[in-house]
């Protein structure tokens, strides 16, 4: 079986057939799903499809690029979302700096991202980091995790091999989509190659990233199968191998997922 640890089903692209592809994925071999937060609204969503689907879990956060939306009340809300039992990590949340360029935007990025590893550490869930062009800062930020015993996964993963193995040094997982069977993805390969199996998950960030040769098309989790192929040709392991310890390294992580 099949653990996705990164899916948006809450996204508008799913309004039309939403039900009907979620009740069909464990038939498809896709036995746990996190649906992770990027808003205070679509953590709202986000809860409620963990409350309607059983393998269903949820990740409660406010990404970089949706800082406006936090203030002392809605963090407040967010503290209490991490107590529900079906609420597995904080996320996503981190650091984005190839869409925002002002530093005072950037500067109040890295405000809230310490603040949410906050609510993380209160909760002892682990943490679901987002980083694009910002590979220094958010390196040194997990670092502060790190001493402070906060587990997570840094996904989408896309910068060098050396920076995965420093992630992976302080404990942290590495997420790996559909980006890594793309054919001009050199360095999510090399990283990939580098790293070792047991510090890997698998996520889609579906409907984004659809794995070659959807590439451009809806994503979802019934294309992982396409993912795990990849990995197992970078590592020259089998597909079973791949898909069961990256299932038990999801669990290690995730440790409230029944």
């Amino acid at each position: 079986m099949i653990f996705e640890t990164h899916a948006h089903y809450d996204d508008d692209r799913f309004t039309s057939d939403r039900d009907e592809l979620l009740t069909s994925l464990p038939a498809q071999g896709i036995e746990r799903v996190i649906n992770v937060g990027a808003s205070i609204e679509s953590t709202k969503t986000t809860l409620a499809l963990a409350e309607t689907y059983d393998f269903v879990y949820a990740a409660v956060g406010v990404h970089p690029s949706d800082i406006a939306d936090l203030n002392e009340e809605t963090y407040g809300w967010l503290k209490k979302q991490t107590a529900w039992k079906k609420t597995v990590a904080v996320g996503e949340i981190g650091l984005d700096y190839y869409w925002e360029k002002d530093k005072e935007i950037q500067e109040r990025q890295r405000y809230w991202f310490e603040r949410q590893l906050e609510l993380a550490e209160e909760a002892e869930l682990p943490v679901i980091i987002h980083s694009r062009d910002a590979a220094e800062d958010t390196l040194a930020i997990m670092k502060g995790a790190h001493k402070r015993h906060i587990p997570g996964v840094i996904h989408c993963f896309s910068y060098s091999k050396e920076l995965a193995l420093e992630f992976v040094k302080m404990g942290y997982y590495i997420g790996v989509g559909g980006v890594v069977t793309f054919k001009n993805a050199k360095k999510l390969k090399e990283a990939v190659e580098a790293l070792p199996l047991e510090w890997i998950l698998l996520e889609t960030d579906c409907p984004y990233m659809a794995p070659e040769p959807h590439r451009g098309e809806r994503n979802d989790s019934s294309l992982l199968p396409l993912v795990i192929e990849k990995i197992a040709e970078i590592k020259n392991v089998s597909p079973e191998t791949v898909q069961r310890m990256t299932e038990e390294n999801a669990r290690r992580l995730f440790q409230r997922v029944r």
